[in-house]
């Protein structure tokens, strides 16, 4: 009995209906992005072309599910699930991981050392770091390695986040010790400083913590908009150009929207 060849199946229809149905709770819940308050039916589906039993039925899912939640007289927002979602991404989020590519780029770039350094109390430690290979000095940015946060410029940017009297606290606490000639010993020197820092968006260390090493540090930003790193080049004094603070503010930019922070100007 000669066999019997199949013709291929007909792509199913529930399928297509399914994907129409996700494009369309997506549209929904851009819509609802946009909104601080509540938001009525009738203007869902104007906003979103659906007809309102529609938006109707697709909104009752996702009320169902915690995708969107619905308010008096027919209103919506978004739901819960959404932040439980938000909150399991933001967790395994590494911020290394997101920087170190862009901080790769940023040294095939420019040639010279790019760092990421946190805050940990009076210190900042780095995390990471893309090694240059042709500095003759001895660099103090080393994976692991701390300096006060007053003597470096990612740890300046952190000071200038703090409020007048904390810096005050700190510079109690910590006596401002000096390194070099040009590390800032005084409170008016690094208000001063802080201020330049909170003006520009950039901070420098001018020799601070090492004699004949200049940095320049930019801030990487959560999606909450908290500091959450410094990135900065490090370089020899006679190599070290302060106008890459345009290119390493784009690096940090990256770094930040990487990690879900979304500027007020976007």
């Amino acid at each position: 009995m000669p066999s019997i060849e199949k013709s291929p199946e007909p792509k199913s229809a529930d399928a297509k209906g399914g994907i129409q149905v996700i494009e369309r709770m997506m549209r929904l819940l851009d819509v609802l992005s946009y909104y601080h308050d509540p938001v009525s039916l009738k203007q869902l589906a104007l906003e979103t072309d659906l007809h309102p039993s529609t938006a109707h039925r697709i909104l009752a899912a996702m009320a169902a599910s915690g995708f969107a939640e619905k308010g008096d007289g027919g209103t919506y927002r978004l739901g819960i699930r959404l932040l439980e979602l938000g909150n399991l991404v933001k967790s395994r989020i590494n911020i290394r991981e997101a920087a170190m590519p862009l901080m790769q780029q940023l040294h095939q770039r420019l040639g010279e050392s790019v760092n990421l350094g946190v805050r940990q109390g009076d210190e900042i430690v780095y995390v990471e770091r893309t090694s240059s290979g042709r500095s003759s000095v001895r660099v103090v940015h080393l994976v692991g390695a701390r300096a006060p946060l007053h003597v470096t410029s990612a740890g300046k940017l952190y000071l200038a986040e703090d409020s007048a009297d904390a810096v005050k606290e700190y510079a109690r606490r910590t006596g401002l010790p000096g390194y070099t000639p040009t590390s800032i010993t005084t409170l008016p020197a690094l208000e001063k400083e802080l201020d330049w820092v909170r003006r520009h968006g950039v901070a420098f260390d001018r020799e601070e913590i090492e004699q004949g090493l200049r940095c320049i540090a930019a801030p990487v930003r959560d999606d909450a908009g908290q500091l959450v790193a410094g990135l900065s080049i490090s370089a020899p004094t006679d190599r070290h150009k302060a106008d890459w603070s345009s290119l390493l503010k784009e690096t940090a930019d990256a770094i930040s929207t990487a990690i879900g922070y979304v500027s007020a100007t976007d």
